[in-house]
């Protein structure tokens, strides 16, 4: 845990790194922890994307989905690439904010500061299994509430229920990880309609945290090499993220470095 005294920041967006037009925040943890805190105390309505090379080659694919990262509060710098390409761009006290340690992080603060949260996404058992390490680990820890929702599209009565069932719960944070882009489409779609502060995509963090998938060693994380543990893990479902978009994702950042290819970011809020 960061040995800090947590300060909100005021509302002033960080300045953004275009990484193939994906504006991806020039943060390490503790502007990003300061950010946060920020908004729960003005109440102030953000959602946060944890950015990878996977999901800035979903932005490639999909101009919505790009869109939805504009739109974002903060699109936190999640893989050592991503770090090692805003240096290269010039922002040099960029630092990894990698979705499982922000969750550890939050929560560590969070019995202190009175914040709640809610866990929406991983499969039946996983969120419930979350619960029961974080609050071991963290004393004082309130989870308000927890849904596991199907790996398909909601009825409008089953998402109208979740939204309600967040909403009274009085959660300060909602965090989501039902898989990118879905959870970023869920995040902007959801934004205006739950009460809580602030929403954040982790993706597989419920899965490393709940211990139902192992997490790679932190040598191969600090040196870009945790896709090869991952692809290892789950070759049949990880293999054309790692095998095709990863070259894809070297080749086109190459032709941007070089100036040969350039995708302009858009103005805060998606549109333009």
């Amino acid at each position: 845990m960061l040995d800090l005294a947590l300060t909100a920041s005021p509302s002033i967006p960080p300045p953004r790194a275009n990484i193939l037009g994906v504006p991806v925040s020039a943060v390490d943890m503790g502007t990003t922890l300061g950010a946060i805190a920020g908004w729960i105390e003005r109440r102030e309505r953000n959602y946060v994307c944890v950015c990878n090379v996977h999901t800035v080659m979903e932005c490639q694919r999909d101009e919505q989905v790009r869109r939805l990262y504009h739109r974002a509060g903060m699109v936190t710098p999640d893989g050592m690439p991503l770090v090692w390409v805003s240096r290269m761009l010039g922002y040099a006290g960029v630092a990894r904010v990698y979705g499982p340690d922000l969750m550890l992080e939050i929560f560590a603060q969070s019995a202190a500061r009175g914040w709640s949260h809610f866990l929406y996404g991983g499969a039946p058992g996983v969120g419930e299994e979350l619960e029961r390490r974080m609050r071991a680990r963290f004393p004082g820890l309130r989870i308000a509430g927890i849904i596991s929702p199907p790996y398909r599209s909601l009825t409008p009565a089953e998402d109208g229920d979740a939204v309600r069932r967040i909403n009274d719960s009085g959660a300060d944070i909602v965090w989501t990880g039902i898989g990118a882009p879905r959870q970023e489409i869920w995040m902007a779609e959801h934004r205006e309609r739950l009460q809580a502060p602030v929403i954040i995509g982790v993706g597989a963090a419920f899965d490393f945290l709940s211990a139902v998938k192992a997490q790679a060693p932190r040598w191969m994380m600090a040196s870009g090499l945790e896709w090869l543990f991952r692809l290892a893990s789950e070759p049949r479902r990880l293999w054309r993220r790692y095998l095709v978009y990863n070259p894809m994702f070297v080749w086109l950042m190459a032709l941007q470095l070089a100036g040969l290819r350039r995708r302009e970011l858009l103005p805060p809020g998606g549109e333009g």
